[in-house]
């Protein structure tokens, strides 16, 4: 038969208060280790959301005013070359293969199949004037190589800066392969005064 001292009542709470603190210790390292581990997939989404379904570009020169000035920050949406065709005015980040690997930033005007033509400072597509009313309304569209007439092939788009006076684009690259897009622009987010979803 066991008898209740003083002693035995204070070691019986010394255990207990031993027990509760170890089950305390444990939750709370439970409880953190399971912060960390959401931590570290936050980061990880992060990081992958970032390189593979959106990335910044900065627009270096004049070539896409009055749509886009020279150091304004836009995102470009990296998913989509990899599902879909792409569309007439969307504008497009793409890696110009020169020898830096320069990524150019341009509006697409024809896809696969479409025939353009430059001729009296306008651009006509399939025959019929293409309504741009993106551009400034005094812009003229000259050729600058001899060629005025393309087909776009299979796989590849066609592109033009705004600015056309002033930008290197298919009239000097050629079509642009699909391949090397690596995104269309969905927002400018600088300046913050004119953010803008396209």
């Amino acid at each position: 038969m066991g008898i209740c001292t003083k002693n035995n009542i204070d070691r019986w709470g010394v255990y207990m208060d031993n027990k509760q603190s170890k089950e305390h210790n444990k939750n709370l390292l439970k409880e953190i280790r399971e912060y960390a581990v959401s931590i570290g997939l936050a980061i990880v989404i992060a990081l992958g959301f970032n390189n593979y379904v959106f990335a910044r570009a900065n627009v270096d020169g004049p070539s896409m005013q009055p749509t886009l000035h020279d150091k304004d920050n836009v995102f470009m949406e990296k998913i989509t070359p990899n599902l879909k065709n792409f569309n007439r005015e969307e504008i497009i980040v793409f890696d110009s293969n020169n020898e830096n690997h320069d990524s150019y930033v341009k509006r697409i005007i024809g896809v696969a199949g479409d025939k353009i033509e430059i001729k009296d400072g306008h651009v006509y597509l399939n025959g019929s004037l293409l309504k741009e009313d993106y551009l400034d309304p005094n812009t003229i569209t000259e050729p600058i190589t001899p060629t005025t007439q393309y087909t776009v092939p299979e796989g590849y788009v066609f592109v033009l800066g705004d600015n056309r006076g002033n930008s290197t684009d298919s009239r000097i690259l050629g079509p642009i392969s699909i391949k090397d897009i690596q995104g269309h622009v969905v927002v400018r987010v600088f300046p913050f005064d004119k953010m803008k979803v396209f």
